[in-house]
């Protein structure tokens, strides 16, 4: 592609106006639900703009599979919810072919996974032969059952909680699912407003059981591609696979972020300076959205682990140390 013709494939104002406005009807949206969380809202509708899947990860009762929720019914998309159990099989979740004695042929009965918006309730409580049945789903957007291949609807999208406290009867996530999901998000404790307002708000009934969608399937595929031509200087796009190559060569990981890493963390941070009304990113933009994409990628060393170390604190520990582009 020639100069000229990237430049006329570059995102309009109008266009980031048009993002930022709908990121903003879904924010509110789901805040009618959720109180005093806007920032981690605000980074979820980063995530579906990018049709990336979001992990919440937290203690039992903070909100996660409440705000999973709101998303999912904020969206004009399909909506089907998997509750994750020891006993849950790979077929639960795919579907399966039976014999139909009426009609003397197998057909095939598709599972809850076939559907735009999945929430993926608990996670780690389903075997890793279970949680294994949604990795084609959530890289490739397909799922194959016994050698026939179904192509999953656009957007498709995995919403999954997980309580990272509670051991007994949890299985911890492979991480090659973990790599799959686009962000990790912790909502935390409401303080003590926050915690009124919620008492308030639930006091005689659910807030989620009036909420209505705010933007349709075909509009967020609209936008999500319309995304991939929000302009990224080349500074700042080496800029994030140098912090990203950096996560391999320090010695208190294990294991670095992977390529996926690198293009979440791109995806991620043109998704974010589309929220912020601008057409072009920013070295901050990479900066927030790497404290987000990476640390669940990563696997710390036994020394980083004895030393008490932990990966949140070691992520902007490289944010720190890797030099920001300044243009010339």
């Amino acid at each position: 592609m020639t100069s000229e013709s990237a430049s006329t494939s570059r995102l309009s104002a109008a266009q980031v106006g048009e993002i930022r406005e709908i990121a903003e009807r879904l924010r509110a949206n789901v805040e009618r639900v959720i109180v005093g969380k806007t920032e981690v809202v605000r980074l979820a509708m980063v995530a579906l703009l990018c049709e990336g899947h979001i992990l919440l990860e937290d203690v039992p009762g903070i909100g996660k599979t409440t705000m999973a929720k709101a998303i999912a019914r904020s969206l004009g998309c399909s909506f089907r919810r998997i509750q994750f159990t020891p006993d849950l099989m790979p077929s639960d979740v795919t579907g399966i072919n039976f014999y139909n004695q009426k009609i003397g042929e197998f057909e095939f009965r598709e599972g809850p996974l076939i559907a735009q918006v999945v929430l993926a309730d608990e996670i780690n409580r389903a075997t890793p032969r279970t949680q294994a049945a949604l990795l084609e789903a959530m890289e490739e957007r397909q799922i194959t059952v016994e050698g026939v291949t179904t192509q999953l609807p656009r957007p498709f999208l995995v919403l999954a909680t997980q309580n990272p406290v509670e051991l007994e009867g949890t299985f911890p996530l492979p991480e090659a699912q973990l790599d799959r999901f686009l962000v990790r998000l912790k909502l935390g404790y409401p303080d003590e407003d926050g915690e009124d307002e919620i008492l308030s708000r639930f006091e005689t009934s659910s807030p989620l059981d009036s909420l209505q969608p705010v933007v349709d399937a075909v509009e967020l595929t609209r936008l999500a591609t319309a995304l991939t031509h929000l302009h990224v200087d080349p500074g700042i796009r080496r800029y994030a696979v140098r912090i990203v190559r950096e996560t391999r060569n320090d010695t208190a990981f294990e294991l670095g972020a992977s390529p996926r890493g690198s293009l979440g963390l791109f995806r991620a941070a043109r998704a974010h300076a589309a929220i912020e009304g601008r057409d072009f990113v920013l070295p901050d933009d990479v900066k927030t959205m790497a404290s987000f994409v990476l640390p669940h990628r990563l696997i710390l060393s036994t020394q980083a682990r004895l030393r008490g170390r932990e990966v949140d604190e070691l992520v902007a520990d490289i944010l720190e140390r890797v030099p920001v582009p300044i243009e010339a």
